[in-house]
C-alpha cells in the first residue's frame, strides 16, 4: 500500500474519483448516494449535498472514513479553512511557528519550507482518508515546546468534523476571507485544476459566481461554513481561534503572536529581541513562498497538479477586477443583510 505522500500514485487518485462508475464500493454502501441532492460539479462531474454541505465524491469518501477511523488527540492542531481563503499561507505560518526551535528561521538553508510545499507539510485529513483503502493514514508529528503534536488541515465545516474532535482538547484554527475575493480566487483555482487534472475547459465566471451565491460550491454554503466556526469561537475561545485573511495581511505580527499564544507557544523576550517574529513572516510571505523552487516547479503529492496553482496574487480587493457592481452588491447583501445579520461577524 502506497503512503499518502507517494508521488507514484498521486495522479490515479483524483482521476478515478472523477469517474462516478469508479467509486469505491464502500462509498456506495455507506449511503445511498443516488438519493442525495446533486448539482454539476466544479471539477468532478457532480457535487452532492451531504448533511447540508456540498461535497465532491472524494471529499465525501474522506468524510465517511474519517468519521469511522480518525481519533483526535488532545495535542492536535487542526487548521480549518474554506477553500481559497489563504490555506497555504496559514499552513506555512503555523508550521514555521510551531517548529521554530527545531527549524530556526536563522538557518533557512535547512528549513523544510524550502523543499516541501506547505500543503504537503500539513496534510489534509479528508484527502488522506479518501486515499487510504486499508488503514488510517499516519500523520506526522512535530515538537511544540516538548509536546509532540500533529498538525492537520481540513476544509470541512464544523458540523462534519469527526466526533472525537469535539470531545478532545485539540486546537482549531479557522481562517476565512472576504467572499468577493474568495469567489474570484476559487474560480481561478478551479479552472487551473480543471485543465491540469480533468482536461476540461473553463467555467465562465458569471456561471461560477451564481453557483457560489446559491451555496453550491465545494464545502458550501460558505455562510454556514463560516458561521459554524464563528459561533464556536465565541462559545469556546480556548478551542477555536477565528482569523480573517485581511487582518493577517494588515497586522501580520499581531496575528502571528495571537496564534502563538493560542497554541501555548508564545514568543519569548529573547525571540522578540532576535527578530524571530519578523523572520517567520519573511519566510512565509506570499512572495517568498511563491518564488521557492518547490512551489514554482514542484508537484502536489496528493493530486499531482503543479504547486504553482496555489499562488496567484494573494491581494486584498482583487475582486474589483472581476465583479461588476451588481455582483458585488449581491454578495454583500447575502453576507450583511441575510446570513450574518445579528451574528457579530463582519468583513
Amino acid at each position: 500500500m502506497a503512503s499518502p505522500s507517494d508521488p507514484n500514485t498521486s495522479n490515479s487518485f483524483p482521476q478515478n474519483l472523477f469517474q462516478e462508475n469508479c467509486w469505491p464500493e464502500e462509498l456506495r454502501e455507506a449511503i445511498i448516494i443516488s438519493s442525495l441532492p446533486r448539482e454539476e460539479g466544479w471539477i468532478s462531474p457532480h457535487i452532492y449535498n451531504y448533511k447540508g454541505f456540498w461535497l465532491a465524491p472524494h471529499h465525501l469518501l474522506g468524510v465517511l472514513r474519517s468519521h469511522q477511523h480518525f481519533q483526535a488527540q488532545n495535542s492536535d492542531v487542526i487548521i480549518c479553512t474554506p477553500p481559497k481563503c489563504g490555506t497555504t499561507w496559514l499552513k506555512a505560518l503555523i508550521f514555521a511557528l510551531i517548529t521554530r526551535k527545531q527549524f530556526p528561521v536563522s538557518q533557512l538553508e535547512t528549513h523544510p519550507l524550502l523543499t516541501t510545499n506547505p500543503q504537503d507539510l500539513i496534510p489534509n485529513l479528508e484527502f488522506c482518508y479518501a486515499r487510504e483503502e486499508n488503514s488510517p493514514p499516519d500523520f506526522p508529528t512535530v515538537n511544540n515546546n516538548g509536546v509532540m503534536v500533529r498538525i492537520i488541515s481540513r476544509h470541512l465545516p464544523l458540523e462534519l468534523l469527526p466526533k472525537s474532535v469535539g470531545e478532545s482538547k485539540c486546537k482549531l484554527i479557522y481562517l476565512c476571507r472576504d467572499q468577493k475575493d474568495t469567489v474570484v480566487s476559487f474560480w481561478h483555482f478551479t479552472n487551473k485544476l480543471r485543465g491540469e487534472i480533468g482536461g476540461m475547459g473553463e467555467i465562465p465566471f458569471p456561471e461560477a459566481f451564481d453557483k457560489y451565491c446559491r451555496g453550491e460550491s465545494l464545502y458550501g454554503p460558505f455562510w454556514d461554513h463560516m458561521l459554524g466556526y464563528w459561533k464556536e469561537s465565541l462559545e469556546n475561545p480556548r478551542k477555536v481561534l477565528f482569523l480573517k485573511y485581511e487582518e493577517i495581511k494588515e497586522e501580520p505580527d499581531v496575528q502571528l503572536r495571537r496564534m502563538a499564544a493560542f497554541l501555548n507557544c508564545p514568543f519569548s523576550e529573547e525571540e522578540e529581541e532576535c527578530g524571530v517574529v519578523g523572520g517567520i513572516l519573511r519566510l512565509c510571505s506570499f512572495e517568498s513562498l511563491r518564488n521557492m523552487e518547490i512551489n514554482k516547479t514542484g508537484k502536489d503529492l496528493t493530486f499531482g497538479h503543479s504547486n504553482h496553482v496555489y499562488f496567484r496574487k494573494g491581494k486584498v480587493g482583487d475582486w474589483r477586477n472581476h465583479l461588476t457592481d451588481e455582483m458585488a452588491t449581491k454578495l454583500d447583501q447575502i453576507i450583511v443583510e441575510e446570513k450574518f445579520k445579528g451574528t457579530g461577524l463582519k468583513f
